[in-house]
Parts: structure tokens; C-alpha cells; sequence
């Protein structure tokens, strides 16, 4: 949605950001309830031992092609480190491959923002696990080729706008990843928030300004709402209350 956000910091540690939706197999739900719950607890915390940090957001009932969206993060300060992310990733999800395939797949890395050289309150901090909100929101975006043909001062004006906007709603928090040529899109934006109603309202207002003319593409957006594996397991298993 906009650029005003990121690591602002030229010496801050570059962060990967990796985010999978899932769906859950008929194999999965074919299980007795009790093994459904062993096998999402052993499956999450596979994910978990491949990376820094991982989350877990519920997203059945929100969307149809998953189930649950895991958020992880890992450390990109060396060339090597993505790669090694990457294969500890796979081989955790393989062993479980039969009950839960991934649907989407979006990542990127954080970089210093070109639009806001002070770190904003309103980052979001993926190592701090006191942080995290109730509701998350992410989805991949890409500008138009317009849009980087404007000069640098051209930009940062509308830039300003968005930020002046996103100012307005101090309580949702946003992280931007980079993409370019890494995957289709050139960012990943992620929010975090407290409110949904207010959030939407937040993309409402952004929607009349002029950098929304630049926008290519800002779909497909998953919205998840925080669990842990302990309630998710209970939820998979048919427990109540």
C-alpha cells in the first residue's frame, strides 16, 4: 500500500519475512480428532525449529483456500542465511506434506525506507513476540512502471500523503518486505492491528490519493487472526469452550 515504512536504520540487521498460507488435506481431517491435534502440534513446531520466530494465524472462515497463515522470520544479515532458511523450511513441511500443503507463499526483506529516514513508532518489530496483535494483515503489491519513471521529489510528495494519513492510525503497525526479483510482486506489506473495522477504514482513506494511481496490483490479501498451537490443536480436534 505505501513505502513509508521499513528497517530505517542503514546498519540495521537485514530481516527475511516468510509468510504461507495452508490448507489442511482431506488426509487430515480423515484422522481420528485426537491425532489431528498430535499432528498440527508436531507440524507447527517443525515450522517453528526452522525459523527465528514463527506465528500462527487462524484463516478458516476468512478465506476459502486455507485454513491457517504462519508467519516466520528469520536472519538475512549474510548471503547464506536465506538458503539456509529455505531448506529447513522445506524439510520440516515435507515430512507432514500429507495433511497440510501450502497455498500461498509470500516473503521478502526488509530494507531502509527512501521516503522516512526516522524509524516510525508504527514498525513492526518481528522479534518481539510482546508486540504481536490480535489481527494481521498482509498481502503482496506492485507499483507501475509510472511510478519509477517520476523523479525522486515527484514520489516523495505523494509518498508524504500516505504517510500523513497512516500517522492518523497510531495503533496499526505495518512491516514493508522487499521483493524485487525475488518473487512476482515488488513488496510484501503486513499489518498489524487491534481493530478491523478501523484498518478498513485506514485502506479507505488511502484509496483517494494520488500514489493509488500508481498501484498495479494489491491482491491477493490474507487476513489471519492470532492463535497458538495449543487453541488451533483444540480447534482442529473438535474441542469446545
Amino acid at each position: 500500500m505505501n513505502e513509508n515504512t521499513s528497517m530505517n536504520d542503514e546498519e540495521e540487521t537485514p530481516i527475511l519475512g516468510h509468510f504461507v498460507t495452508y490448507r489442511c488435506t482431506d488426509a487430515f481431517w480423515a484422522l481420528e480428532p485426537e491425532n489431528r491435534s498430535v499432528a498440527a502440534r508436531a507440524w507447527f513446531e517443525l515450522l517453528q525449529d526452522s525459523a527465528d520466530r514463527a506465528h500462527l494465524y487462524v484463516t478458516q472462515g476468512i478465506e476459502t483456500s486455507s485454513e491457517v497463515l504462519v508467519w516466520s522470520t528469520a536472519d538475512a544479515s549474510d548471503p547464506t542465511k536465506p538458503g539456509v532458511f529455505f531448506k529447513q523450511r522445506a524439510a520440516s513441511e515435507n515430512l507432514y506434506r500429507a495433511y497440510f500443503q501450502p497455498s500461498d507463499v509470500l516473503w521478502g526483506m526488509t530494507r531502509p525506507s527512501q521516503y522516512s529516514r526516522a524509524k516510525s513508532a508504527q514498525e513492526i518489530d518481528p522479534y518481539d513476540d510482546d508486540e504481536r496483535q490480535p489481527y494481521l494483515v498482509m498481502y503482496p503489491f506492485t507499483k507501475t512502471a509510472d511510478w519509477y519513471l517520476f523523479g525522486r521529489e515527484t514520489r516523495q510528495g505523494m509518498m508524504n500523503e500516505h504517510i500523513r494519513i497512516g500517522k492518523q492510525y497510531r495503533e496499526i503497525k505495518q512491516l514493508l518486505l522487499y521483493s524485487f526479483g525475488l518473487q512476482d510482486q515488488e513488496f510484501v506489506v503486513t499489518y498489524e492491528t487491534d481493530d478491523l473495522e478501523m484498518f478498513s477504514k485506514l485502506v479507505y482513506d488511502l484509496r483517494d490519493t494520488e500514489a493509488r494511481r500508481y498501484t498495479k496490483e494489491d491482491t491477493p490479501l490474507h487476513t489471519g487472526v492470532l492463535t497458538d498451537i495449543g487453541t488451533w490443536a483444540d480447534i482442529v480436534s473438535g474441542v469446545t469452550g
